[in-house]
């Protein structure tokens, strides 16, 4: 093969493989609502002891959560759960919480079980405040209220915080933005650039002024602990404790809900 024809080839082959990188990307540039988000459809049975409640959000939705009332001079704990998740989950990660008299709201998203809507990150946050606002209707503050987000939660759990004045913040296996974990699972997608979500809780971190505890499993593999000891640089104040022997399924494990249960008893 003469010289022009070898880098023909060549010229092809780069091209070829350019073009499969900008097609795979484009791919994953258009489908990630359904790939950040797979917003189960599922409606679980309501667990025991808490009663199904209605918020009605600034955009006009109304979307279905869960409420348990607190026992005397108890909080209430707001918990945002990750994705996948639902009533079920969320239930039982407050397990030891609920048990020891705090009152819980299990959150529910926007697109997720039988709510209407389509999920995002700042639909997320409106939903987020529509509890907010329902606990306040009901008679409870913010100064009674402990906010608590796991996974994707902690991104609607810091935005509150970051916006409001809670009485304390838990973010439970959480990370330093969407498209830092995204960069991390695909190294090859410029999601820095490309990631439309950013939920950006290292950046937004810094101006949380209540207290602040953060749990992470020494073996997550999904959000590495070290996003978490960046959380912790971005506000020194708050508490970091990295559990381990667990992984991204922290917030179901006694260990986890026990740390969460002393904190809370001296906040």
């Amino acid at each position: 093969m003469s010289q022009t024809g070898a880098l023909r080839v060549i010229t092809g082959i780069i091209g070829g493989c350019l073009l499969a990188y900008a097609a795979l990307t484009a791919g994953v540039y258009f489908a990630q609502a359904s790939l950040i988000y797979p917003a189960p459809h599922r409606t679980d049975d309501r667990p025991a002891g808490y009663q199904q409640i209605t918020v009605q959000t600034a955009d006009g939705l109304r979307l279905q959560a869960l409420y348990r009332s607190p026992q005397a001079g108890r909080r209430v704990v707001v918990f945002f759960h990750g994705n996948g998740d639902g009533w079920a989950g969320a239930a039982e990660a407050n397990r030891l919480l609920a048990e020891a008299g705090y009152g819980v709201v299990l959150a529910e998203y926007r697109g997720y079980g039988a709510n209407p809507g389509k999920p995002g990150e700042a639909g997320f946050y409106t939903d987020g405040r529509a509890v907010l606002a329902w606990l306040g209707a009901q008679g409870i503050g913010l100064e009674r209220t402990v906010l608590v987000g796991n996974s994707i939660g902690s991104g609607i759990a810091v935005q509150l915080a970051s916006e409001l004045r809670p009485a304390g913040l838990i973010l439970i296996s959480a990370f330093t933005s969407l498209p830092d974990v995204v960069a991390l699972k695909l190294p090859w997608f410029p999601a820095r650039w490309l990631v439309r979500d950013r939920y950006d809780n290292r950046g937004k971190l810094s101006q949380v002024n209540v207290p602040v505890l953060l749990l992470h499993g020494a073996a997550d593999r999904l959000i590495p602990a070290a996003q978490a000891r960046a959380l912790q640089a971005a506000n020194p104040r708050a508490r970091l404790v990295v559990v381990p022997g667990f992984g991204h399924e922290l917030a179901y494990q006694h260990a986890a809900q026990q740390l969460e249960l002393d904190w809370l008893d001296k906040l």
